[in-house]
């Protein structure tokens, strides 16, 4: 295989990969448009959808029916995590929330080790038949799947909030919770959809990646970290900025992957989140100080 094929591979399975993570950070980003938390358990909404449907399929099931109910059971999961966990402390500062879903993720990865083990889970293809090539690139039928489905959820959440009374309500909440709630928006239902809509993203993942991996009980850290990493990069505030930030850091990733030596894949995760937190530190800090100087000058 010639250099320019396996970087056309490494570029598509990147692609393949950054769709997943941006089902991931799209979830992160609704959260944190809403209710000014950082999801640190968004990876076990993948991780409790993935399961469940491998689980449901190896019943009998045929597959058209276990991405539905493996959706649906990381979205009413997201509805508990925020009735439960959230809601209580709602008006509490960002850190508070964050080590609430810590703890979150915590407990939900112990309880998936309780109920499915350790063992490995997989599930069939949704398409059966031989891979794809597209443009040099060899691409498994699933990976049309993760795809087609990535694209389909960034343009109903992009009708659902720019089109929808409650998609606008959400976004007044996020641009002013004590406005919208002079205007009669109630900010704990909205909480309460954001939530539920996180939780039913991540199961999407979940249930679209299996066929291509394996389900675990302890997949959802890496794939909450990456999805965050894609999200952080684009603010945690655009959904189209969210997803071209994840597709560009499961390029990179996969090619870092294809180049180097395979255990620096996870590593470039980090090294990604890294930069990208001190990036925007220091433009916050200059910002500060600009402002500073402003008022000093008046």
């Amino acid at each position: 295989m010639s250099l320019g094929q396996q970087l056309a591979q490494f570029i598509a399975a990147g692609i393949v990969n950054g769709a997943i993570y941006a089902l991931l950070g799209l979830g992160l980003v609704v959260i944190y448009s809403v209710t000014r938390a950082v999801n640190v358990a968004q990876g076990e909404f993948a991780a409790l959808g993935a399961l469940l449907a491998a689980t449901l399929a190896s019943a009998g099931w045929p597959v058209e029916a276990v991405l539905p109910v493996g959706t649906a059971a990381s979205a009413l999961l997201g509805l508990l995590a925020y009735l439960g966990g959230i809601r209580p402390v709602r008006t509490a500062s960002p850190l508070v929330l964050i080590i609430v879903t810590l703890a979150m993720h915590l407990t939900l990865k112990g309880l998936l080790l309780l109920v499915w083990g350790t063992d490995p889970y997989t599930l069939p293809p949704f398409s059966q038949g031989a891979p794809l090539r597209i443009l040099g690139a060899v691409l498994a039928r699933q990976s049309l799947w993760i795809l087609g489905t990535a694209g389909v959820a960034l343009m109903i959440l992009y009708g659902f909030f720019g089109y929808t009374l409650y998609g606008k309500a959400l976004r007044a909440c996020a641009i002013n919770d004590l406005a919208a709630r002079l205007m009669g928006i109630r900010p704990q239902a909205m909480g309460a959809i954001a939530w539920t809509l996180a939780g039913a993203l991540g199961g999407l993942a979940g249930v679209l990646i299996t066929p291509l991996t394996l389900a675990t009980y302890d997949m959802g850290l890496m794939l909450g970290l990456k999805g965050f990493v894609g999200a952080v990069a684009a603010g945690l505030t655009s959904y189209p900025l969210a997803v071209l930030g994840c597709l560009l850091f499961g390029i990179v990733e996969s090619l870092v992957a294809g180049l180097l030596p395979s255990g620096y894949r996870d590593a470039i995760a980090f090294g990604v989140l890294v930069v990208a937190l001190l990036t925007r530190a220091v433009l916050a800090l200059r910002q500060g100080v600009l402002v500073g100087e402003e008022v000093l000058s008046e």
